[in-house]
């Protein structure tokens, strides 16, 4: 099924329309009638008489281009008025933290769920013998820190040898909602190794209500037990939370803050309008500092779009220094656009 086109607040039909013949005075016009992070979508019947003139426009003003898609009536361009908000400057170097998604199907059908993850959803699982060469052959590329997600990793059987195979090469994160140790999947937990192996398990919020309307009822109490039984475990736990509003943020780091959680232990990030989402920041590559992610499907620019194909660098995974280097030269190119690229959009 493709993917519902993201909604815009100013929607127009450039028709044959190109920027020598009136489709700047139309860009324009629809900037007037929005403000900063609003969505614009514009549908041109020729794309090639327009994609490199909106492109060079959408680099120079800053006006990002956050999705493309081709349909019977042409292309649909949507555009974001302005910077995104909500992320620092930062930089670190290119490959030291390496994103592996081993899976896409999940327990959960989170309605914002950036890369489409639900009970439905293609496993496309990655597989052990893959994670075991990527593991070979990470660290002589600098990788310094491993981050495992899916999906919900712990529906994997063997999840437990993929942790070993990969904590051998570096310090791994798993990502998980905690609501799957008991039984085998408890078992698969205490085989893991509790040193060098970090869970980073979601809590949206202090409410139950709230994180329950997104990830289903009685998610909060199963996700708080998971916590307790990964700490009882001996496993080192971290908090991540996604939040819509200031609000909510404010309200999820006084929750962290009256239980002493440390900053090094805690993630609040928030809603990318990619995926499953119907609202929250809208991000395009040209907005992101890199973090090279790894699929079934291939090598994607950085987690929050390893669903998408404007965020897709090369389908070919090993050897895995050639997509390193496949994604130093789309950073580069990115780079001599402008260095517009300087931000980070947390997820771990």
């Amino acid at each position: 099924m493709a993917p519902a086109p993201l909604p815009a607040r100013v929607e127009f039909d450039t028709g044959d329309r190109t920027f020598e013949s009136g489709l700047l005075l139309d860009l324009l016009s629809a900037l007037k009638r929005t403000t900063a992070g609003d969505l614009i979508a514009l549908t041109g019947r020729d794309a090639s008489a327009i994609e490199s003139d909106l492109d060079a426009w959408s680099r120079l003003t800053g006006h990002s281009i956050v999705a493309r898609t081709t349909g019977d009536d042409g292309t649909r361009w949507v555009i974001r008025h302005g910077a995104a908000d909500g992320h620092p400057v930062y930089a670190r170097p290119l490959g030291e933290r390496l994103w592996i998604y081993v899976n896409f199907h999940c327990n959960l059908h989170c309605d914002y769920c950036c890369v489409r993850s639900s009970p439905r959803a293609s496993p496309r699982v990655l597989g052990l013998d893959r994670v075991r060469r990527i593991a070979l052959e990470a660290q002589p590329l600098g990788v310094r820190e491993l981050f495992v997600t899916g999906g919900e990793p712990f529906l994997l059987e063997d999840i437990d040898d993929i942790v070993i195979a990969l904590v051998e090469a570096a310090p791994v994160t798993l990502l998980t909602n905690g609501m799957l140790f008991r039984g085998p999947r408890l078992a698969a937990l205490k085989r893991m190794p509790r040193s060098g192996v970090t869970l980073q398990i979601s809590v949206d919020s202090p409410d139950p209500a709230l994180h329950d309307s997104h990830r289903g009822n009685g998610a909060w109490r199963r996700a708080l037990d998971g916590i307790d039984v990964a700490r009882a475990e001996g496993f080192r736990v971290r908090l991540a939370a996604t939040v819509a509003t200031d609000a909510d943020e404010k309200r999820f780091t006084a929750f962290l803050d009256a239980r002493e959680i440390p900053a090094e232990d805690r993630v609040i990030r928030r809603v990318a309008l990619r995926g499953a989402a119907e609202s929250g920041v809208a991000l395009s590559r040209a907005d992101l500092v890199p973090e090279i992610t790894i699929t079934a499907d291939g090598v994607y620019w950085h987690p929050v779009g390893a669903d998408d194909a404007d965020m897709l660098v090369t389908r070919e995974v090993f050897p895995l220094a050639d997509a390193f280097e496949a994604v130093r030269e789309h950073l580069a190119r990115e780079r001599a656009h402008g260095d517009r690229l300087a931000s980070v959009f947390h997820c771990a």
